[in-house]
C-alpha cells in the first residue's frame, strides 16, 4: 500500500489508504463518495492531514493545524477547551458536517447542532480528511459548508506504540500514548491522553485565569472471520472541564465569574462488512451512536447546574460498494437515524430515512466522471432531494483538470424546532449550491506540487434568530467565491516547504445587511511552512500565519485586525527510538482578537520527549 508525504494544501491529495480500504492503484481518500477513492479520480477539493504533520508541527489542539489549510477559517472564545468554530469557505460553523471514524458527532443538542472542535485533541487523531463545499449526497444534512472527517488509530500488522508527554507555559502538561497490534483474526489500537492547563482569562480585560483539562480515550477492533467477512467496533470517548467568563449581575457586562463547563462525549460505531460476486460487491451494516452531555455551573449560585443539555444520535446504515461493469462503480446506500434532544425538563425527538445512489465512470482513461442523488424524508420538514457531480481529466503527466457542482442541505435542529419561546415549528432546511474548478500540477515527479482552486457558493433559507420576533426564522442569504491556492517543494533532500493563500470574499444577502461581509471571516489568509532534517537526525521548521482584517459583527461596525502569528520548532533524536522536542508558538507575542472581547494565547513555549516504537 503506498504511503506518502502529507501535501496539505492541495485540493487532492498524498496521503495513506486507511485500513480496511481497498487499494485502487493510488493515493485513497474516503470524504469525497463515502468509500475509499484514488484521489486523482475525483473532482472534489479535499485536503489531508496525516500523523506525520501532526508530529512534526507538535500539535496539541487539532483545530491550530486546520487553521493553516486552504478555504478553513477558526474562530476561538479564548484559550484552549473554549467554544471553537470551523468555518469552510465562509459558511457557518454549524454548517459543516464532522465525523469521528464514520460517526457523525455534531452535537444533537447544540442550538445550531454545529460541533464545538475545542475537545478535538491530537491525542487519538491520525488523519483528517477536510472536504471544502457542499456534499449532502453521500452525508445527509449539515454537509453544507464542508465535511471534515477525523479517523483514529487503525489496527496494525505488527505491535506499534507510541507515547509523548511535554510540558510548558500557563502550567500546561499534555500526554499521549497508543497501541495497536493484531493476533490471529484478531486486531485492535488503543489510544489515550490527558491535558492540563491553566490557560488564559477568556474575557480578554480579565485578571483570573481561565483553565481547561480534558482525559481521552479511541479504541478500534477487528475482526476477519474470513477474507470477505470482518466485523468492525470504534470508540471515542472525551471528558473535559473548561473555566468561563460570564456576563454578572448587575451590570450583565462581559467580565470574569467564576463559571465553568463539562462535557462528556461519547461516539460508537459496530459494522459488519462482507464482499460478494468474487468481491466486485463489498456491503456494509452498520450501527453508529453519538452521545454529548452537557453542564453549566456558577460555584456562586450553588452545586446545582445553571443548565444542561443532552444530545443523543442513532444510525442504521447499509452501504453497498459495486464494481457494475468495468469503467462503471456505484454506490447506493440507505439509512435511518433518530436525534433526541433533551434540556433536562423537556425533551424533543425526530427520525429521518434516507436513500442515495453515485456512479463513478470513467468514459476515457484519464476522465473520471461521478454522479450522485440523496432523497431524505425527515419527520420535521419532509422530504428533500440533492444533487452533485464532477469530474476530474489527466490531461498530460502531472496535470490534473477538476470541477464539481454540488448541494447541500442543513435540517433545522431539534432547538431550532422546538425550543420553548424561540422555536419555530415551520422551519424549512437550509439549503446551498456550489461549484468549483481547480488544476494541480506536479513536476519532477513529486519534488513541486502546485494547485489552485476557484469556487463559488450560495445558500438560501438560512436559519437565524429573528430579533423582531425573538423566534428562529429562514431569514438569511448568503454568498461567497474565492481562491485557493496551494504549493508543496521539496527542492533539496531533508527540506520540505509548504505554502497556501485563501481568497474568501463573502457576502451577506440578508434583508437589512444586503452587501456586508459575514462575520469573522477574513477575506485575505494564508500560511508559510519549512521543515528541514539534518542527515544527523535534528530537524528544525517554523510556520507564519497571516490572517487579514474581518467584523465581528453583521452590521460591519465591530472591526477585528489582521494579525500573523510565528511558531518555530526543533526536534532531536537521543536514542533509537526516542526524541526530545520543542517550540515556541506566536513567538513574538503578537496581541489579536479573533472573537471581540475574548482573548488569545500570547507567547508560549513547550518542550517534550517523544517515544515511537514499530
Amino acid at each position: 500500500m503506498k504511503v506518502s508525504y502529507l501535501l496539505a494544501a492541495a485540493p487532492a491529495v498524498l496521503a495513506v489508504s486507511p485500513a480496511g480500504a481497498q487499494e485502487r492503484g493510488g493515493d485513497i481518500i474516503v470524504t469525497a463518495i463515502g468509500a475509499p477513492q484514488d484521489a486523482s479520480t475525483t473532482g472534489q477539493a479535499v485536503t489531508v492531514i496525516d500523523r506525520d504533520m501532526i508530529e512534526q508541527r507538535q500539535t496539541i489542539a487539532i483545530s491550530d493545524l486546520l487553521a493553516t489549510t486552504p478555504g478553513v477559517t477558526v474562530t476561538r472564545n479564548g484559550g484552549l477547551g473554549t467554544l471553537t468554530s470551523l468555518r469552510i469557505r465562509g459558511g457557518e460553523g454549524d454548517q459543516t458536517l464532522v465525523l469521528i471514524d464514520g460517526v457523525r458527532v455534531n452535537d444533537p443538542a447544540a442550538p445550531g447542532g454545529g460541533f464545538d472542535f475545542a475537545s478535538l485533541l491530537a491525542t487519538n487523531v491520525e488523519r483528517v480528511e477536510v472536504l471544502r463545499g457542499p456534499n449532502s449526497v453521500p452525508w445527509g444534512s449539515q454537509a453544507i459548508g464542508g465535511v471534515v472527517n477525523i479517523m483514529t488509530k487503525a489496527p496494525s500488522e505488527g505491535l506499534q506504540a507510541r507515547g509523548n508527554v511535554e510540558y510548558g507555559s500557563m502550567d500546561t502538561l499534555f500526554a499521549s500514548s497508543g497501541v495497536s497490534g493484531s493476533s490471529g483474526i484478531v486486531s485492535g489500537a488503543l489510544t489515550g491522553g490527558y491535558l492540563r492547563t491553566d490557560g488564559i482569562s477568556a474575557f480578554d480585560g480579565g485578571a483570573e485565569r481561565d483553565g481547561y483539562r480534558q482525559y481521552g480515550a479511541s479504541a478500534r477492533g477487528e475482526v476477519a472471520f474470513t477474507p470477505d467477512l470482518g466485523l468492525d467496533l470504534r470508540g471515542f470517548w472525551a471528558d473535559s472541564r473548561t473555566d468561563l467568563d460570564g456576563f454578572p449581575a448587575p451590570a450583565f457586562a462581559f467580565a470574569d465569574t467564576d463559571e465553568y463547563s463539562t462535557a462528556e462525549e461519547l461516539y460508537g460505531y459496530a459494522g459488519l462488512h462482507a464482499d460478494i460476486l468474487d468481491g466486485r460487491w463489498r456491503n456494509t451494516i452498520a450501527f453508529q451512536i453519538a452521545n454529548v452531555d452537557r453542564d453549566n455551573y456558577d460555584r456562586d449560585a450553588g452545586a446545582e447546574p445553571l443548565f444542561l443539555t443532552r444530545g443523543r444520535s442513532e444510525r442504521y446504515t447499509y452501504k453497498g460498494d459495486i464494481d457494475a461493469m468495468d469503467r462503471v462503480r456505484l454506490i447506493v446506500g440507505a439509512e435511518h437515524e433518530d436525534t433526541r434532544f433533551s434540556d433536562g425538563v423537556q425533551g424533543f425527538s425526530r427520525g429521518t430515512t434516507s436513500v442515495w445512489a453515485e456512479a463513478i465512470t470513467t468514459p476515457l482513461n484519464p476522465l473520471t466522471i461521478t454522479g450522485a442523488i440523496r432523497h431524505d424524508d425527515d419527520d420535521a420538514f419532509g422530504g428533500r432531494t440533492t444533487f452533485g457531480a464532477n469530474a476530474a481529466l489527466a490531461v498530460r503527466a502531472g496535470t490534473v483538470l477538476r470541477g464539481s457542482y454540488a448541494e447541500g442541505f442543513k435540517a433545522p435542529t431539534l432547538y431550532q424546532l422546538y425550543a420553548p419561546f424561540y422555536g419555530t415549528a415551520s422551519l424549512r432546511p437550509e439549503t446551498a449550491e456550489s461549484w468549483d474548478v481547480g488544476v494541480e500540477q506536479r513536476l519532477l515527479g513529486d519534488a513541486l506540487l502546485a494547485s489552485a482552486t476557484w469556487f463559488h457558493r450560495d445558500t438560501v433559507n438560512q436559519i437565524d434568530f429573528d430579533p423582531l420576533t425573538f423566534t428562529y426564522s429562514n431569514i438569511a442569504r448568503t454568498h461567497a467565491n474565492g481562491l485557493e491556492i496551494g504549493l508543496v517543494a521539496r527542492p533539496v533532500e531533508g527540506l520540505t516547504l509548504a505554502g497556501s493563500y485563501s481568497l474568501i470574499d463573502t457576502e451577506n444577502r440578508s434583508v437589512g445587511f444586503e452587501g456586508n461581509q459575514l462575520a469573522r471571516r477574513p477575506r485575505h489568509s494564508g500560511s508559510v511552512s519549512a521543515d528541514y532534517r539534518f542527515a544527523f537526525g535534528l530537524s528544525l521548521g517554523g510556520t507564519v500565519q497571516l490572517v487579514g482584517d474581518s467584523f465581528d459583527n453583521a452590521a460591519n461596525t465591530a472591526r477585528l485586525d489582521g494579525y500573523t502569528l510565528v511558531a518555530v520548532r526543533a526536534e532531536m533524536p537521543v536514542a533509537e527510538r526516542w526524541s526530545i522536542y520543542g517550540r515556541v508558538e506566536n513567538a513574538f507575542d503578537e496581541e489579536y482578537q479573533v472573537v471581540r472581547g475574548y482573548g488569545t494565547i500570547g507567547r508560549a513555549v513547550h518542550g517534550g520527549v517523544r517515544l515511537r516504537f514499530d
